[in-house]
C-alpha cells in the first residue's frame, strides 16, 4: 500500500545538484564548468543591457532629435489685407471678434495681419500682431493699426518682479 512516508519519484527523475568548485575529485573543480577562457569564465563576465558584442549599439545608431522651441511657440491666426478689403467697408472698426464673425479667422485668441494684397479703404484694425508691410499699407490708406496686448504677455508681465536699484559702497 502507498503511503506518504514511502512515496518516491521514478528512477532517474531526481538528479543530484551540481556542486561547483569543490575540488578536482568532484568532476566540477578547477574551472567549475565555466571553461578555460572567455568572457564568462571569470567573475564580472556579464554584459549590460543593449550590448551587441562590440557592434555600434542601436541607441547610438538611430538619429537623435535635439531641443527645439515648438512647445513654447505662440501661434497666431493670420488674415491678409486683401481679406479686410473684401469683407469690411471704409471707416469700419476691425477687431478679432469681427474677423471671426465674417469667417476670416476661426478663433479670436491671437490674430496677426499680414500684408498680402492691397487696401484702399481707411479702417481701424485691432490685432495682436502686424507685419511691417501690413501696418504700412493700412496707414497709407488712411487707417490705423492698433496693437492688442496678448493675454499671455499681460500675465507674465504681472509675475516679473521689479528691478531693484544696484547697491553701491559709497555712503
Amino acid at each position: 500500500m502507498i503511503r506518504l512516508n514511502n512515496l518516491a519519484g521514478k528512477p532517474g527523475s531526481v538528479h543530484k545538484r551540481k556542486r561547483l568548485g569543490t575540488g578536482s575529485g568532484s568532476g566540477h573543480g578547477q574551472t567549475s564548468t565555466r571553461g578555460q577562457k572567455g568572457q564568462h569564465s571569470t567573475s564580472g563576465g556579464t554584459k549590460r543591457k543593449g550590448f551587441e558584442g562590440g557592434q555600434m549599439p542601436l541607441l547610438r545608431r538611430i538619429p537623435k532629435s535635439g531641443f527645439n522651441n515648438t512647445r513654447f511657440r505662440t501661434e497666431h491666426e493670420w488674415v491678409n489685407i486683401s481679406s479686410l478689403e473684401k469683407n469690411f467697408s471704409s471707416g469700419a472698426e476691425v477687431n478679432p471678434e469681427a474677423l471671426v464673425k465674417c469667417r476670416a479667422v476661426k478663433h479670436s485668441d491671437l490674430v496677426k495681419v499680414l500684408g498680402d494684397g492691397e487696401i484702399t479703404k481707411a479702417m481701424t484694425v485691432h490685432a495682436h500682431a502686424f507685419s511691417a508691410s501690413a501696418r504700412e499699407k493700412i496707414e497709407k490708406a488712411g487707417g490705423k493699426a492698433i496693437l492688442i496686448e496678448a493675454p499671455k504677455a499681460e500675465a507674465s508681465k504681472a509675475k516679473t518682479p521689479k528691478a531693484k536699484a544696484p547697491k553701491t559702497d559709497k555712503k
